[in-house]
């Protein structure tokens, strides 16, 4: 994974795992969500924003300039007053759709419970 801006290995041939690359790429608490909701198609920053949520617009820039040059996002800046910019998977980014979209199934048959429970068992031992 990614430690202090610098990948773990400098080729991903074996041993290096390649799950370990693709996480790499799409993996922290916001990516997934941001290529999640760019499925739907091309969004506003402000729109992103507004879909992803809690997330800080420092922290949400951060993480589309590293989409973007991981090759997964196109942003889109138009040449307006004031400026415009959308965001895009490109061809690399859509090829995450079923992947993100078992993701979001699996999450509704498993995750939504297993948090649920992980949860009540921390008040238990509290």
């Amino acid at each position: 994974m990614d430690t202090n801006g610098k990948s773990r290995h400098l080729s991903y041939d074996p041993p290096a795992c390649p799950v370990e690359a693709t996480l790499e790429l799409i993996g922290g608490k916001w990516k997934g969500i941001i290529l999640f909701h760019l499925l739907d198609g091309r969004l506003r920053f402000s729109e992103l924003k507004r879909c992803v949520g809690c997330v800080t617009q420092r922290m949400l820039t951060k993480q589309l300039r590293d989409l973007e040059a991981s090759g997964l996002v196109n942003r889109i800046v138009y040449a307006e007053v004031p400026p415009r910019v959308e965001y895009e998977l490109n061809a690399e980014g859509e090829s995450l759709r079923g992947i993100l979209k078992e993701l979001k199934k699996w999450g509704e048959g498993h995750a939504v419970k297993l948090l649920e429970e992980r949860a009540r068992n921390e008040t238990e031992n509290v």
